[in-house]
């Protein structure tokens, strides 16, 4: 059953008993006792008493009634005076009910947040509830008393039967507290959708906004440090080529002016010897650039590269 539903059927029976307790406070007979009848005598003579909170009567066979009011408060016995305040009670709270629970159904747009009409309709289910409550308590007692008179046999007054008002009661009292349960199980639902949905985390958009950012710098960051290294490794091993270039013309220069001509023989070995230094410095270059390449791709660091090229 949906929600919506449940609510308006629980608000049509808690109004539908609460309408029962207040005509079984306005009706007469709570307590019936008849007398006469076919007694030794050709004549019939009935007669009826009865009574109800607010007084007491007898009713013949010809329908006339004499009825007896009840003066004051407390004038009246006991146990009546605690039945009045019980049904009384029971309906004040059953009308603060019905305003806490109009005004907390789905069906209307008063109330305020969706927060405070569930707070509310659940006062108003426990205020239902409790006004049953009250008006059942209070026709019990009622019918207690009644009861332990008509059962004990050494009671020598009038013996009286319970009258209609009391079903009715409580016909309106299992009303009320069922419209109550209603209310509470509606509200029920709503809490168990409500906490047994797993909580989203949203995130601000400037909190977003700010994550975003320093993704994009530390990515800017990370590819200016990768290039900066490329680059002093590609200068270092340039100048690395050029020295070992300059100091192998430099040498042969020297080489040239402090020998003399005439030695055809030692010159042509020291020309083969400068040849090969310098082969020898291109190849190393070559080596570290390979080495720096096979490096590059395998995602291993260069620093010691670095140092072996100033070696």
């Amino acid at each position: 059953m949906k929600i919506r539903v449940m609510q308006i059927w629980g608000f049509l029976l808690a109004m539908m008993g609460w309408i029962f307790v207040a005509c079984s406070m306005a009706m007469e007979g709570w307590k019936i006792s008849s007398i006469g009848g076919q007694g030794g005598s050709s004549v019939i003579k009935v007669g009826w008493y009865w009574s109800s909170l607010w007084r007491a009567c007898f009713t013949d066979s010809s329908s006339t009634s004499n009825c007896y009011d009840f003066p004051v408060l407390w004038s009246v016995e006991g146990y009546l005076q605690i039945v009045r305040a019980l049904l009384m009670s029971g309906m004040a709270v059953g009308v603060l009910a019905f305003i806490l629970s109009l005004i907390g159904m789905e069906c209307t747009y008063i109330g305020g947040k969706d927060k405070e009409k569930n707070r509310s309709v659940f006062t108003g289910g426990i205020c239902h509830i409790t006004s049953g409550m009250l008006a059942a308590s209070g026709y019990a007692l009622y019918a207690q008393h009644v009861s332990a008179e008509y059962f004990n046999p050494r009671f020598d007054g009038l013996q009286f039967d319970l009258g209609t008002p009391l079903f009715l009661g409580w016909a309106g009292c299992a009303f009320q507290i069922t419209g109550g349960i209603f209310f509470l199980v509606s509200v029920g639902k709503i809490w168990s959708q409500t906490y047994s949905s797993a909580p989203v985390l949203k995130v601000p958009a400037v909190e977003s906004n700010a994550l975003r950012s320093s993704h994009t710098n530390v990515s800017i960051i990370s590819e200016l440090s990768t290039k900066s290294n490329v680059s002093a490794v590609s200068e270092l091993s340039s100048k690395s080529e050029t020295t070992a270039l300059s100091n192998a013309l430099s040498k042969s220069k020297h080489i040239s002016r402090t020998r003399r001509p005439s030695r055809s023989k030692r010159s042509d070995k020291s020309r083969g010897s400068i040849k090969s230094d310098v082969s020898r410095s291109v190849s190393s270059s070559r080596v570290s650039r390979s080495h720096l390449n096979s490096k590059k791709a395998s995602g291993g660091t260069t620093h010691h590269f670095i140092k072996n090229s100033y070696l």
